[in-house]
């Protein structure tokens, strides 16, 4: 089964646990094992659920040995046939949900574009601020900050983000980035309870349906979702998203502003 998980055994992170999600899509070449078991060693509050979404390559047999050094910290959900980024992220952290003892879900990207540093000070701000829902990591070039887009990368993300704020009427700045937290609660599961009509944007569709689940309150969702600028991003090589794939965006984009634009306003 897909929802298997490939370590065969439940584990119960600890009450209230930050359990953040890692879609992995033949990553051998990018994984970091030690990364992550380094920063486990110095954060006792945060675990990994790594999902393999099909990976036709040795990420499996990773994920498994990272599993096996970490029993108590690291869960391996094997999803056999390939299903893409965004159903990997939505039955991960459904999966995480349905323990019962998660206060704080997200994901983050495998090849740590984002260090994994940067989690706990999400974590952080998040659980600080009782309004907040969702906070994002954005990609905002500040001195100071070390961000390292490529050119071509960085000026189609600032047009993408003008459409999405256009069709959803928030200030977005990054929708893009892969490194979010997101607190768990009735709501969240009531958002991610379908499959995604979008594969390559799911992160605006997560904000859309957030939008309308709350009566398309754009005033809340401002007070309920932050972008936190992220002191580092580095563009890894390797990545499985080309300059082309800004059409295939933009056309998802003009679906999800159907399908928000149809969402009835809740009582």
């Amino acid at each position: 089964m897909d929802e298997q998980m490939a370590s065969g055994a439940a584990i119960t992170p600890p009450s209230g646990a930050c359990v953040v999600v890692v879609p992995c899509f033949n990553e051998a070449k990018r994984l970091q094992p030690l990364r992550f078991s380094e920063f486990l060693a110095q954060d006792h509050r945060i675990n990994f659920l790594f999902v393999n979404d099909g990976s036709r390559d040795t990420t499996l047999h990773l994920l498994e040995t990272l599993r096996a050094n970490h029993p108590d910290r690291i869960e391996v959900l094997d999803k056999q046939a390939n299903g893409g980024k965004a159903e990997a992220v939505r039955s991960g952290i459904l999966h995480a949900m349905a323990r019962g003892d998660v206060a704080v879900t997200g994901f983050w990207d495998a090849d740590l574009a984002t260090p994994l540093e940067v989690i706990p000070q999400l974590l952080a701000k998040l659980l600080q601020n009782p309004k907040l829902e969702m906070i994002f990591g954005s990609r905002v070039r500040l001195l100071g900050h070390a961000i390292h887009r490529k050119p071509i990368r960085h000026y189609l993300g600032r047009c993408f983000a003008t459409a999405v704020s256009i069709v959803l009427q928030l200030p977005v700045y990054d929708t893009q980035c892969g490194a979010k937290l997101l607190r768990v609660s009735p709501g969240l599961g009531a958002i991610l309870a379908s499959p995604f009509e979008s594969r390559w944007i799911f992160d605006v569709e997560i904000i859309a349906r957030f939008l309308a689940f709350h009566n398309k309150d754009a005033a809340f969702a401002e007070e309920a979702i932050y972008e936190n600028p992220l002191p580092r991003w580095e563009d890894v090589s390797g990545s499985k998203v080309r300059p082309t794939d800004f059409f295939v965006a933009l056309f998802e984009l003009l679906k999800v502003r159907r399908t928000f634009r149809r969402a009835p306003v809740r009582p």
